[in-house]
């Protein structure tokens, strides 16, 4: 595969990462409103099932390909998607960052 290709494959779950980070961050950031006072036992574990769940979701995202790939005898492609992925990663990482420290 290019390296093109695989610079855009990465590219994309790297965004669909960051665009369900952002969901995630909205539901818990506005979770009273949407869900009202949670402080019996199933307020812990609502948030512990989404924190399960977003593990699962952003494991997916970003090593469910690489990991096909590499059993599937793609190593050296299976390899390169891991590290684009993770350093598109970075990048929107560091602008976030950068964003939050300018707002």
């Amino acid at each position: 595969m290019k390296k093109g290709e695989l610079v855009k494959i990465s590219l994309l779950r790297s965004v669909l990462t960051t665009i369900y980070i952002v969901v995630v961050a909205y539901v818990m950031q506005n979770g009273g409103r949407f869900f009202g006072k949670m402080d019996t036992f199933w307020g812990p574990v609502a948030f512990l099932l989404l924190f399960v769940l977003s593990a699962a979701v952003v494991g997916g995202l970003i090593l469910g390909k690489p990991l096909m790939w590499y059993l599937n005898g793609k190593k050296t492609e299976a390899y390169n998607l891991f590290v684009y992925t993770v350093g598109w990663l970075f990048v929107i990482t560091v602008a976030t960052l950068v964003i939050q420290a300018l707002m």
